[in-house]
């Protein structure tokens, strides 16, 4: 049985709330969206296999990845959960449910990266294969800073290198994720929408409108399977929502949540509106 790492967050008795993390991602990333969004929740967000603290031996297909995520649930004694899933974790979060539809209560998919062109996805692994990383924390700081859009908190980037950097054999700073399973992920994401004909709970997308992952066949797909409790909110951001729309996510969380309405507003990190 393998057992991820999890980063938790909130009452043991809670709600609980299992997130999925993309490639090159760690679920240390849902700090802020757990403890500011959700803090009545149970928060269980696993670096996924080939990722942060959890185990990186292959196998790393998806098949494999939802063999890890049961595990995980079935050792923290979750029998259900409503499951959160960014970019490749969407795709996890689809096949889940597909799979294991008494496992996730309902879907809320940000941005997910399914069924993929696979031009596409081959651009995206082999950029992955040319890792080279930073010479020093400062040249790792900016390169990650440019990549934020304007206006977006720049504290996120502190927090992510502070806890997903590490110093490698070789001197340089990389993110600490296994680039073969990367490569492998981006190949999965070419896969077929899972079939969630049988799935009886509620799916919500909620699609970067300044991104270009989210595909009309997807749409169309999750539509023809889940009829009236599939629903679409399009927001006007990048790939990385629960960074860049924080406000909007937790919204639609906490409604997808049954959790009441927080004042809208922009929280700041010492958690102040």
């Amino acid at each position: 049985m393998a057992i991820l790492h999890v980063h938790s967050w909130g009452p043991v008795d809670g709600p609980p709330v299992l997130i999925a993390h993309g490639v090159r991602n760690t679920g240390a990333r849902y700090r802020r969206l757990a403890e500011e969004g959700i803090p009545e929740a149970r928060v269980i967000a696993p670096d996924l296999r080939g990722h942060g603290h959890s185990l990186r031996s292959a196998p790393w297909h998806a098949d494999q990845h939802v063999d890890d995520l049961i595990d995980t649930l079935d050792h923290l004694g979750v029998v259900s959960a409503l499951v959160v899933g960014h970019s490749f974790g969407g795709l996890l979060s689809t096949w889940l449910a597909s799979r294991a539809p008494e496992r996730v209560r309902d879907l809320m998919l940000l941005d997910p990266a399914i069924a993929l062109d696979a031009d596409l996805a081959g651009s995206f692994a082999d950029e992955s294969c040319g890792d080279h990383g930073w010479a020093s924390v400062e040249e790792a700081r900016a390169a990650r800073q440019v990549m934020r859009p304007p206006g977006s908190s720049a504290d996120a980037v502190d927090e992510d290198l502070a806890t997903f950097l590490i110093h490698s054999d070789d001197g340089r700073y990389r993110l600490n994720f296994r680039p073969a399973a990367v490569v492998s992920a981006w190949s999965e994401m070419v896969r077929p929408t899972a079939d969630l004909s049988s799935f009886p709970g509620r799916a919500l997308l909620l699609t970067a409108g300044q991104a270009a992952f989210v595909t009309d066949g997807l749409r169309s797909r999750l539509r023809d399977d889940l009829g009236a409790r599939f629903a679409e909110h399009v927001i006007d951001a990048g790939h990385m929502l629960f960074w860049d729309a924080f406000d909007d996510v937790v919204v639609h969380l906490r409604a997808l949540a049954s959790l009441p309405e927080q004042p809208r507003g922009r929280l700041r990190d010492d958690g102040v509106l």
